[in-house]
């Protein structure tokens, strides 16, 4: 077997809180959204830098407080960012990781984690 893509599917609970984290926070930009009807629950995917996520409100997708493992690069300029807009609802350290790596971990307003990782 050889997967071409994964894409995780991330719990939430609020529209405009989600929106408030994954765009206006940690800068990811909407690539689609959908509904099957105007009164359904939302699923949309959102992506930054090769990151992609589907952020989904139907209960059966999935279950608060997943965590995902995300390795990158420019994790230190990834933390500046983030902590230069001041968002009082998160503060993230800089982590240095036994695994030779450095990483900043944040957790949306549903409890799910998100590790960004960089080797060093």
């Amino acid at each position: 077997m050889e997967a071409s893509k994964v894409i995780p599917i991330l719990r939430i609970f609020d529209e405009t809180k989600a929106r408030e984290f994954y765009i206006g926070w940690l800068g990811f930009q909407i690539d689609w959204e959908h509904r099957f009807s105007n009164d359904a629950p939302l699923y949309m995917q959102v992506s930054r830098g090769g990151v992609v996520l589907h952020l989904s409100e139907h209960h059966g997708d999935s279950t608060p407080g997943a965590k995902v493992f995300i390795e990158c690069t420019g994790v230190r300029d990834f933390h500046k960012e983030l902590n230069d807009k001041q968002y009082k609802y998160n503060h993230p350290g800089l982590e240095h990781e036994p695994w030779d790596a450095i990483s900043v971990t944040v957790i949306d307003p549903f409890m799910n984690r998100l590790a960004f990782n960089e080797r060093l």
